[in-house]
């Protein structure tokens, strides 16, 4: 049997950067042939993967490309199962290299980039590390001269957010980059789910609508034992439910009030439409909730979303509508998997 030396333990682990135990094992086993024990160490560091695929992976780091000329961003999570390896060096570049070779090659999916020679590679940094580690999933936004594209990371690094608008103009467009970047700190602020209310599944708002009434019904229940105000009980929480119809009856309704309270007819032109618009506002919770276009723009309350973008393109001579983001936040929906340390230990020892 060769001797294993302290210098082929230390050559073995600098080439493979794994523990020096390890090397050491190999090595013996391998009767100190450096290939064979290299190709052990790959092996057991798979199995090890392997073992570990069960565990969950909810930390990480959000990964941020963006053109100089603002034609194209990508943005991509990936995962790792402690928040200890993401302050990694080595991890953080894995990220920064990610995103990278997305932003360059457009693979279609997490298969295609992971059945790369990248993904290869990547595989080969994951063994290293020894924790499981995943691309969750990515995406990127392309523009051209008369679309506007900008994007932002949160100084977390765990949110990035990419969005892209419509313009009249290249003018319009590349004005309104630093418009688009302050919008992109606001989803990553207010966590929309779409771009507008017109997405939303009427199945899904059916339910959201039944749901939102009986929690707002419980709570007056507690408010009335209080002796507190109570709170308005929505008859729709979407503006894909108020239709011409809804609005017409609900106009008739603010007319036949203003009757009853010997408001002069004269004056309800004046009346309605803000009654109106605070119906329409108190009837569209869900929109404002989860729809970017309808949310109120965190650097003007008094304004959606839409309508800060629409008054920046106005003030620059043009018009532009919010068309496209994507935004991804670090563990967002997966449900991570609490163990007490004594279990913890346990299953590691078997």
């Amino acid at each position: 049997m060769a001797a294993i030396t302290a210098g082929m333990v230390k050559e073995l682990r600098q080439a493979t950067d794994a523990p020096m135990m390890d090397c050491k094992k190999v090595l013996v086993e391998a009767d100190g042939d450096m290939a064979k024990a290299t190709e052990l160490l790959k092996e057991r560091g798979i199995a090890k993967a392997a073992k570990k695929a069960d565990r969950v992976a909810a930390e990480g780091l959000a990964g941020f490309k963006i053109a100089d000329d603002f034609s194209k961003a990508t943005v991509v999570e990936i995962n790792s199962e402690t928040d200890f390896v993401a302050q990694n060096e080595g991890f953080q570049n894995l990220v920064k290299d990610t995103a990278s070779e997305i932003y360059n090659t457009q693979p279609a999916d997490v298969d295609a980039l992971m059945n790369s020679d990248f993904g290869t590679s990547f595989k080969a940094i994951v063994t290293k590390i020894g924790e499981k580690i995943e691309v969750r999933r990515f995406g990127t936004l392309t523009a051209d001269a008369t679309t506007a594209l900008n994007g932002y990371i949160h100084s977390n690094n765990r949110i990035g957010v990419v969005i892209t608008a419509n313009c009249d103009s290249e003018k319009t467009a590349q004005g309104l980059r630093d418009t688009l970047k302050q919008v992109a700190m606001h989803a990553s602020a207010m966590k929309p789910t779409t771009l507008s209310y017109k997405d939303f599944d009427a199945e899904y708002v059916e339910t959201e609508t039944k749901g939102r009434i009986e929690v707002i019904k419980k709570d007056n229940v507690e408010l009335s034992r209080l002796k507190k105000p109570l709170k308005n009980v929505p008859l729709y929480i979407s503006m894909s439910q108020l239709t011409p119809e809804v609005l017409a009856a609900a106009e008739d309704n603010i007319k036949a009030e203003l009757k009853a309270q010997n408001k002069p007819e004269k004056i309800w032109n004046k009346i309605v439409p803000g009654q109106l618009a605070r119906f329409i506002d108190d009837n569209t919770t869900l929109d404002k909730e989860q729809a970017l276009l309808d949310q109120t723009y965190v650097l003007n309350d008094k304004l959606t979303v839409a309508q800060a973008i629409d008054e920046a393109a106005k003030a620059l001579g043009g018009t532009a509508e919010i068309t496209e983001f994507i935004r991804l936040e670090v563990g967002e929906g997966i449900e991570k998997k609490e163990e007490d340390f004594a279990a913890e230990v346990a299953s590691q020892m078997a």
